[in-house]
């Protein structure tokens, strides 16, 4: 079994070729459905299932947490979505501003790329577009996402300086509810003393004892809660928006057509055209971003000595969606950093 998820981890076998080289290296045959169940089963990890719930098992796991996870991954790899022949790269991205429909792609001649209205209100005068033509327009919407490098710097050390505060009032949180739980523990075993020195009667030591094991429970609930720091996860991926925001233009004038459909998806949710001009709608936090280069507000109120002020009060709203974007926005590293 650990032979079996060594070949398929290695990534140098398909299911059909996995099954080969199991019957030529163990004379074992079986079916390429069975492989795949078997791949993907935690079973061997040391886990089973009853009722659709996932449990420990207490038998041995046959394989490592490692070698699953690498098997796994050349699942994912194998199942990539792969760009075919005629897959269009802009299809989805433009919607046409004489009648609201869908724009639609075809192939002509078996080469050439056209973009045209798909007229499911009827016949449109949104004339037929190519796609260097489309690609090129598309492109230049790039060019109105910008950050100053000093406002993008201002912005991703407020929230570092966020993160640290929130550490530190994590970490004294903790000294304190840790103090105030070693008092009440200590007041518990003497009290327990004094029980049995005959001090007190059991009924009030068993009423005082259930009073304070509900306040020991609790503190052991919030300092389960504290126990996790706050990372700085986020700030890297603001400076990624940040970078992606900035690069935008430039990343796109290196890709292939194909790539160029992928970096606009992460960028714009839409854009309408009359053949003409092209009026796109962005992502958030692109949206916010392109409105206030648009507007050039990007320089804070300067005080005495003319230095700018920066705040997170100005900028909350292109906050807010940056955090959201954090968790939500989909995965814009790869086409950031490739070069």
């Amino acid at each position: 079994m650990k032979r079996i998820f060594e070949l398929y981890a290695s990534g140098a076998h398909s299911l059909v070729t996995l099954r080969k080289a199991v019957l030529n290296e163990l004379g074992t045959k079986l079916s390429r459905a069975y492989f795949e169940t078997l791949l993907k089963n935690r079973f061997y990890l040391g886990y089973f299932i009853r009722q659709g719930i996932e449990y420990k098992g207490q038998h041995v796991a046959l394989i490592s947490a490692d070698l699953f996870a690498k098997a796994q991954a050349a699942f994912a790899r194998r199942n990539k979505p792969k760009y075919r022949k005629h897959d269009f790269a802009f299809a989805g991205l433009l919607s046409c501003a004489h009648d609201g429909c869908t724009v639609t792609c075809e192939l002509q001649k078996g080469k050439y790329v056209y973009y045209r209205c798909s007229h499911g209100r009827g016949k449109c005068s949104l004339p037929y577009m190519r796609e260097q033509d489309v690609s090129e327009r598309l492109g230049e919407l790039l060019k109105g996402i910008y950050v100053p490098e000093t406002i993008a710097q201002s912005i991703v050390n407020l929230l570092q300086a966020d993160g640290e505060q929130a550490n530190s009032a994590r970490q004294q949180r903790t000294t304190a509810i840790q103090k105030r739980l070693a008092a009440l523990r200590a007041r518990m075993d003497q009290m327990y003393e004094d029980k049995l020195d005959g001090k007190i009667d059991h009924e009030f030591w068993t009423r005082k004892m259930n009073e304070w094991r509900e306040q020991e429970r609790a503190f052991e609930a919030e300092l389960s809660a504290l126990n996790n720091p706050v990372t700085q996860d986020h700030v890297l991926t603001v400076k990624r928006i940040f970078e992606l925001a900035n690069r935008a233009y430039f990343l796109y004038l290196t890709r292939n057509t194909a790539e160029r459909g992928e970096l606009l998806k992460s960028v714009l949710l839409n854009c309408s055209t009359d053949g003409i001009s092209y009026c796109p709608t962005y992502r958030k936090p692109f949206e916010l971003i392109f409105e206030r280069a648009k507007t050039e507000n990007w320089s804070g109120r300067e005080d005495l000595n003319l230095r700018p002020r920066w705040s997170r009060t100005r900028f909350q709203p292109l906050l807010k969606h940056i955090e959201i974007c954090c968790s939500q926005l989909i995965d814009i590293e790869p086409i950031a950093t490739h070069s």
